[in-house]
């Protein structure tokens, strides 16, 4: 199982937005990075959802139920299924994320613009252990 991060804007589809659906398509990525990490991602995989922009915080944890399909009718984007598990007991602000040095290797603080990032499995603990309560 691989570990990802996920960012929507929560004024365009938020983790309650996701929690209400029960699940989404989470399509619309237009950047040939975040759609080859997608492309990887398999069912079973875990995901946290970060709301961007206003919130800037990891808010959940989500798990991706179907592998990629085509995204759009052109066929070179992708999407993937995802499900929400459980919110974080406190969202991690990315202030936080920032000043923790077991994240300095976090790809999402490396790639700043990519809405699709992948997360290795020491940081996926340390981001978890964040969120907790």
């Amino acid at each position: 199982m691989r570990h990802w991060l996920l960012r929507s804007e929560p004024d365009a589809y938020s983790w309650d937005d996701l929690v209400r659906d029960g699940g989404t398509e989470w399509n619309g990525v237009r950047n040939y990075t975040a759609r080859n990490f997608l492309k990887e991602m398999q069912p079973g995989d875990r995901a946290l959802f970060y709301h961007s922009n206003t919130q800037k915080a990891a808010v959940g944890v989500m798990e991706i139920t179907r592998a990629w399909q085509p995204d759009g009718d052109d066929g070179k984007w992708a999407s993937v299924a995802v499900k929400p598990l459980a919110p974080l007991a406190r969202p991690v602000p990315l202030e936080a994320i920032k000043a923790e040095p077991r994240l300095k290797t976090l790809e999402m603080l490396r790639q700043s613009r990519l809405s699709v990032t992948p997360v290795r499995e020491d940081e996926w603990a340390v981001l978890l252990e964040m969120g907790a309560g």
